[in-house]
C-alpha cells in the first residue's frame, strides 16, 4: 500500500495523541489548554475524513481507529475536564491528590466519566446505524467534546459568573444533559456542505451565522453557546416537520 493511504491513519492517529494529551493537561489544572487541544483534535478529525475521502483510503482499521480516537478526545478528555471542574469548586484548585479528599467528594470526582460510557455507546450506534449516512441521530461526540471544553475555557478565563457552572451538581446535570443527548434519537442536521448554494442549506448558513457572531465576541468560549444554539434548533425543525 502506498504511504500516502496511510495520511488518514496519521491524522487519526494525531487525533488520539492530542485527545490523550488533553485528559492529561485537564487532570493537572490546565483545562484551558485542554480546549485547544480537543479543537486541534476536531480538526485532525475532519481532515481525516476528508483525506480518506480524497485518497479513497477507506480500511476497517481507520474506522476502528477514528472511533477510539474520538472517544478519547471527545469523551475521556472532556470528562477529565469537568471532573476538574468539580475539583476546583470543592478545593479551589483544579487539581490535587484524589487520595486526601473523603469518600463522597472522591464519587463527585468520578463521577464526570459516566459521559465516556455513553460517548462510547454514541460511536458504537452511529458505525451501526445505517440512518445517520446523511444527518445524525442524536449528538455528535465531537459536539458534545467541544462544548465541554470551551464551556471550561470560559470559565477559567472570565470566571464571574461562569464559576457557578463548576458546582458538582450543575456538572452532574451537564452529564446526564449530554449523556442522554448522545444516545437519543433526536434528529441532528450535519454541517456538511455538498454545494454552497442556499437551497438545501439554509440551516447550515443561519448557524453559521450564529457561529460567527458568537466567534466575535467569545472567541474559544462560542462553542459552549454554539452547540446548544445547534441542539434547540435541530429540535425546532424536528417539531415543525412532524406538524407539517
Amino acid at each position: 500500500m502506498s504511504i500516502v493511504r496511510h495520511i488518514p491513519n496519521a491524522l487519526t492517529s494525531g487525533n488520539l495523541f492530542l485527545g490523550a494529551t488533553g485528559a492529561y493537561l485537564a487532570l493537572v489544572g490546565r483545562p484551558d489548554w485542554t480546549a485547544w487541544c480537543i479543537l486541534a483534535a476536531a480538526l485532525l478529525d475532519f481532515l481525516d475524513g476528508f483525506a480518506a475521502r480524497m485518497l479513497n483510503a477507506y480500511s476497517d482499521i481507520g474506522k476502528d481507529l477514528d472511533s477510539l480516537a474520538d472517544l478519547v478526545s471527545f469523551g475521556v478528555a472532556p470528562a477529565a475536564v469537568l471532573s476538574a471542574m468539580v475539583h476546583f469548586s470543592l478545593t479551589g484548585q483544579c487539581s490535587g491528590l484524589f487520595l486526601t479528599l473523603d469518600l463522597s467528594q472522591q464519587l463527585l470526582l468520578l463521577m464526570p466519566f459516566l459521559l465516556v460510557v455513553f460517548s462510547a455507546l454514541r460511536l458504537a450506534k452511529f458505525n451501526n446505524d445505517e440512518r445517520q449516512t446523511e444527518n445524525f441521530i442524536g449528538l455528535t461526540t465531537t459536539a458534545t467534546g467541544m462544548f465541554i471544553v470551551s464551556l471550561a475555557y470560559l470559565i477559567y478565563n472570565e470566571g464571574g459568573w461562569w464559576l457557578h457552572l463548576t458546582n458538582p451538581w450543575a456538572v452532574l446535570a451537564l452529564v446526564v444533559v449530554f449523556s442522554a443527548l448522545l444516545v437519543s434519537e433526536i434528529p441532528m442536521f450535519s454541517l456538511k456542505f455538498k454545494s454552497f448554494g442556499w437551497k438545501g442549506n439554509e440551516n447550515r448558513y443561519v448557524l453559521l451565522l450564529v457561529s460567527l457572531l458568537a466567534l466575535v465576541f467569545l472567541r474559544v468560549g462560542a462553542l459552549a453557546v454554539i452547540v446548544p444554539i445547534y441542539v434547540l434548533y435541530s429540535l425546532v425543525l424536528t417539531v415543525v416537520n412532524r406538524k407539517g
